[in-house]
């Protein structure tokens, strides 16, 4: 249980770069998110991140047409080719270069890649054959004198279109055609972003990026004066011109119309092309979205979505949604066009996410950055469900009040804010006698009292969270205030400094006297096991020291040095074995039942110790991302040049476009090196959480809000367990009706399988006396398993019975024993509170649709009664 943790969802990053695709069916939208992937429901509201991992950012993605199989490629070129349903990698394959855009043909046999100024394609893989090498090029095409940009198929996939940034685009058939030779459509003035085929594909449309679009049709016989794409000879027309492939290649192409968007100061970024209603999807750099249908270029919809450029643009197959990322903001949008709404609207933090919070049901999770924004998320969904941007600073910690409807975040702008999440407003603000700024956040138990530590005042403060007047200023630190922790009985708060001591105030007596902790180094991070007995704290030199809180005294140290240690910076000269920096940890907590301790740090790894024996269980590796700094473990002298670590060097002035090669750095900054820097963000974790419901835990990485949780359905963990116990005795227990003998044996088997059919074969009436019965060591299995029934099934009230039973026959055993139930408690409020929620949202739909139809029916009353009043005066 312990190091059963996988990883199971990616929140708080929803778009960073590269392209979005739609699946086959319209409904859920695949967004590249780093190194992973991340797929959104949108029909089912949830999303998911899928848990293979490429080794830099992802650049382009593809899915098949049967969206089976998806192939996503790093800015490297190199490529894993998953399988959609399982979430496992199928293949591995390097392009040896950077791709520009990527296409399965329709039919699905093959993939086209941009490679340069060429483009290869290479045969589908069979997703359900093992073969030993999976990639076989059918063909390469040459033609383009720069780097391709773009590929699309002809509806037949027997063609498809090119478009370079030599300004031209080409027209290539899959195989070789008798007479043919690539056509070239050339005219524009600046690069061409995308080529399309019109449906009956006897239409091309070209799109440059300053704003051009151009329509090619079959050029007219008798004029020899009309611009076309090249004079070369046109072949005889073949055995088999009546095929769609050989009409495109044989058809002489020419410009039919010119036709311009004409936005001011703006470029074209993206585009997308929906064939069966010739709607025409443009994004532009500064943030407007433009729908146009063509041939007649009707201007349909011009929206402005976002601030920054639109990075990508997709439509489903319906053609009612489209897609946009932007890159600058991480953000991505689902519209519907013809509603003029929004389906999807997400966004993550802007830059670092500094602090997270779970809310007590553990329903919820609260994320503050150094935006200054504080951001809730629905852990089942993946979404953010509200945002508050009312900080004007970086936001240094997020705490919930144990009733779960207030939160609490502290900024270094001075004011520490509680907002109020069922009318989502800032009701309180919290704020110093003089101007400091806020570090840490701790609120008591009971929810009335808020305390802050200052990283410039050295004080702590507290407030009422009732009048919101100041409490108390709690003075005695010699430096900043790294972290605050409540104990869970209220009495006694603990705060930790960089001046090397650990201070327990209790708050609410009269003397404020205390004896601190002395340590030996600077400490970053405190936190208390949930009985309040202990108090673990963090230090600089990688220790974790643990302090009996009513003896006042150290109980015992982990040294947490080594096993936080790895990953080497690009500039560092020595191997991460060897590197003595970033070896600490800065956030701590406790399990539900305070049997391990959580540790994360600037680091890659985040470590769980089991507290009672002082030993590491299992270390986690947040990211496998090389495009971050940080997360290589030896050197690389093939990445070192005369300069520098070839990844750091500013390579901006070798770009081709204008707005690229700009330098926007101040005058007088440069000093006289002539390899300018680039910098990579860190991997590393800001703060680490236990969900309270224990079977979770959640970290703010550099990637986002990664979360891990236990796979049940992946474990086998048999419970006293014997050679006579088989599945096929305990279905012949149950088919003779002894229920609670094959619930007992199901419990010892632990398949969830099992346990499910058991379970509800289990007679309505027999429910209570079964309930009674059931040997209290299976009672916490039993309750987590109603929990997620609750969850997946629709016997609602078959549950609710047996939650009933069990509280009524067993309440006494649990109330003696809630500590040891209290995670199992959560996942049970959880389940609970999700069918309440569920149940509440239905019937507010059917007493509006009832009413509606009741209205309706009085109105057809008194139509009829009319027309009978009608007739009897006639």
């Amino acid at each position: 249980m312990k190091a059963n943790f996988k990883f199971s969802n990616l929140c708080g990053t929803v778009y960073r770069q590269g392209n979005i695709v739609f699946s086959s069916d319209g409904n859920t939208v695949f967004s590249p998110v780093g190194n992973r992937v991340s797929a959104f429901d949108l029909v089912n509201n949830k999303s998911f991140t899928f848990p293979f991992e490429n080794r830099k950012n992802i650049a382009m993605i593809a899915l098949s047409p049967d969206s089976n199989v998806l192939i996503s490629v790093d800015e490297d070129g190199r490529a894993l080719l998953t399988n959609v349903r399982r979430g496992v990698i199928l293949h591995h394959h390097n392009f040896k270069k950077p791709v520009k855009d990527i296409k399965f043909s329709p039919d699905g046999k093959y993939i086209a890649i941009t490679h340069d100024s060429h483009i290869q394609v290479w045969n589908t893989p069979n997703h359900l054959i093992r073969e030993f090498a999976p990639f076989v090029l059918h063909r390469t095409y040459t033609g383009h004198h720069d780097e391709v940009m773009s590929i699309e198929w002809s509806p037949d996939s027997k063609c498809f279109l090119t478009t370079s940034r030599d300004m031209t685009a080409r027209l290539f058939t899959l195989d070789p055609v008798e007479g043919f030779r690539p056509k070239t459509f050339a005219g524009h003035r600046d690069m061409v972003i995308n080529a399309y085929f019109s449906s009956d594909g006897k239409t091309i449309y070209t799109v440059s990026r300053d704003g051009a679009v151009f329509t090619w049709k079959t050029k007219a016989q008798d004029t020899d004066t009309d611009e076309e794409a090249e004079d070369e000879p046109i072949a005889s027309t073949s055995a088999d011109a009546s095929r769609i492939a050989n009409e495109i290649a044989h058809t002489r192409w020419g410009v039919h119309k010119r036709n311009y968007f004409n936005q001011p100061n703006t470029r074209v970024v993206c585009s997308a092309f929906h064939r069966p209603s010739n709607l025409l999807i443009i994004g532009f750099s500064n943030g407007v979205f433009g729908l146009w249908e063509m041939p007649a270029f009707s201007n349909i919809h011009t929206l402005s979505i976002s601030q920054e450029k639109i990075s990508s643009v997709a439509i489903n197959q319906s053609g009612e949604w489209l897609a946009f990322g932007a890159r600058k903001l991480g953000q991505l949008l689902v519209w519907e066009w013809q509603s003029e709404s929004y389906v999807l609207k997400q966004q993550g933090h802007y830059f670092d996410m500094n602090a997270l919070s779970y809310a007590p049901d553990g329903q919820n999770v609260a994320t503050g950055g150094d935006d200054g924004k504080v951001k809730v998320w629905n852990t089942t969904s993946g979404f953010c469900f509200v945002t508050f941007s009312e900080h004007s600073a970086a936001v240094s910690a997020v705490d919930f009040a144990k009733q779960g409807q207030v939160l609490f975040s502290a900024s270094l702008d001075g004011t520490v804010r509680a907002f109020d999440l069922i009318r989502y407003r800032n009701f309180r603000t919290f704020t110093s006698p003089t101007p400091v700024q806020f570090s840490c956040l701790a609120v008591d138990p009971s929810g009335e009292v808020v305390a802050a530590g200052s990283a410039d005042s050295f004080e702590v403060f507290l407030w009422s969270v009732q009048t919101g007047k100041l409490l108390d200023v709690l003075a005695g630190h010699e430096g900043p205030i790294s972290s605050l922790a409540f104990s869970p009985t209220g009495n006694q708060l603990a705060s930790g400094s960089w001046d090397k001591s650990v201070r327990v105030w209790n708050v609410f007596g009269r003397s404020h006297a205390v004896e601190p902790f002395q340590m030996s180094s600077d400490v970053l991070a405190v936190a208390f096991r949930p009985d309040g007995k202990e108090l673990a704290a963090s230090t600089l030199d990688g220790q974790i020291l643990f302090f009996d809180i009513t003896l006042g005294k150290q109980t015992s140290v982990i040294e947490g040095r080594r096993d936080i240690s790895g990953g080497r910076k690009a500039d560092d000269r020595m191997a991460a074995t060897n590197n003595a920096s970033g070896k600490s940890f800065n956030s701590l907590t406790y399990s539900a039942d305070g049997q391990c301790l959580l540790a994360g740090g600037s680091s890659k790894y985040v470590v769980i110790y089991d507290v009672r024996d002082g030993v590491m269980v299992k270390k986690f590796q947040i990211s496998q991302n090389l495009s971050l700094d940080g997360t290589e473990e030896f050197l690389d002298s093939r990445r070192v040049a005369e300069a520098g670590n070839i990844d750091l060097i500013d390579q901006r002035g070798d770009e081709s476009d204008l707005e690229d090669r700009i330098d926007y750095t101040l005058p007088g900054v440069g000093r006289g090196d002539l390899s300018k820097r680039q910098y990579k963000q860190e991997a590393r974790t800001k703060c680490v959480r236990f969900s309270p419901t224990g079977r979770a835990w959640a970290a703010a990485s550099t990637e986002g809000l990664l979360i891990y949780s236990v796979d049940d359905t992946l474990t086998f963990d048999p419970f006293d367990l014997d050679i006579d116990l088989t599945p096929q005795s305990l279905l012949s227990v149950l088919a003779s009706r002894e229920y609670l003998k094959a619930l007992v044996m199901a419990y010892r088997l632990n398949e969830r399988p099992l346990i499910h059919k058991v379970y509800e074969s289990i007679p309505r009436d027999d429910i209570r006396l079964m309930a009674r019965q059931l040997p209290t060591v299976y009672l916490s299995q039993m309750l987590r398993v109603i929990a997620e029934h609750l969850d997946k099934s629709p016997h609602l009230e078959f549950d609710l019975l047996w939650v009933t039973a069990l509280l009524n026959a067993h309440g006494r055993h649990l109330r003696d024993r809630s500590g040891d139930y209290a995670s199992v408690f959560r996942v049970l409020q959880k389940g609970l509170m999700d069918a309440e929620l569920a149940i509440s949202r239905l019937c507010d739909e059917n007493s509006s649709t009832l009413s509606y139809l009741i209205d309706q029916s009085k109105v057809k009353q008194q139509g009829s009664l009319v027309d009978i009043d009608m007739q009897d005066a006639q």
